[in-house]
């Protein structure tokens, strides 16, 4: 079987967002990035489903700037055995995205392509869904579990009000949640090996998409900063805010 996985460049989760001055977008010169945290579970998934013989390759693809190597190598050293960068330095939308990875899902042939269930940059949710549309492939979404069973997948998913499991066959696209593993770290001599690993580099021109925006984003703002806490003495001075707090509601 042969695993495609996405993977998203994102401005590292430990670092606090700062929206640019202009307010045209967030801050990302000089901030540190690193793969968004729900594409490194679906990398850690297609690396475990080799492990146990059920894969025999596993290729990771990230579409953006040419920093995004940096990603690629990551997947590469947690086990992946190649990279494929298709190059951009526009803002990309989310359907655009999906049709760039379609073609390259068209070129590849893969029996399962893996994605993180959202990006923590935009957490639109839209990709895998949107790509499973455009190749035609049986999806399952949040998944916390996948079992192969011969040309099918049993994926057990979460939703709302518990967990359910599905079967799909193959060929299929399935996005991953935070509870299906925990990421590996690589360590320091599988990140130099990786390096050695094959990454070809796409523009992404090539694949004949148009990239033109359909939307505009008028304003991007930071949330308004939170008030301040009171301290009280007791239950009964709590109480009394709490009434203090419900009359003047009900005054407006």
């Amino acid at each position: 079987m042969k695993i495609l996985v996405a993977v998203k460049r994102v401005v590292d989760h430990n670092v606090r967002i700062r929206v640019r001055p202009d307010g045209t977008g967030v801050e990302t010169t000089g901030v540190r990035m690193s793969m968004n945290p729900f594409c490194k579970h679906a990398v850690e998934a297609a690396v475990q489903l080799v492990e146990k013989g059920q894969a025999s390759e596993v290729v990771v693809v990230s579409i953006g700037p040419k920093q995004s190597n940096d990603v690629i190598l990551t997947a590469l050293a947690m086990g992946a055995h190649r990279g494929v960068l298709v190059e951009t330095d526009a803002a990309l939308e989310t359907l655009t995205i999906a049709k760039l990875l379609a073609k390259v899902a068209e070129e590849e042939q893969p029996d399962l392509i893996l994605l993180g269930k959202q990006a923590v940059d935009d957490d639109s949710n839209h990709v895998g869904q949107m790509l499973a549309a455009l190749t035609n492939r049986p999806q399952a979404t949040f998944a916390s579990e996948i079992v192969v069973k011969g040309s099918e997948l049993e994926v057990t998913r979460e939703v709302d009000y518990g967990r359910e499991t599905v079967a799909l066959p193959l060929p299929a696209v399935v996005t991953a949640d935070l509870r299906l593993n925990t990421p590996r770290n690589a360590a320091l001599p599988m990140v130099m090996k990786a390096r050695s690993k094959p990454l070809a580099v796409r523009p992404a021109a090539d694949f004949g998409v148009d990239l033109a925006p359909r939307l505009v984003v008028e304003k991007i703002s930071p949330p308004a900063e939170r008030v301040a806490g009171k301290t009280v003495g007791s239950v009964a001075d709590l109480a009394s805010a709490i009434a203090a707090e419900v009359n003047e509601m009900e005054a407006l």
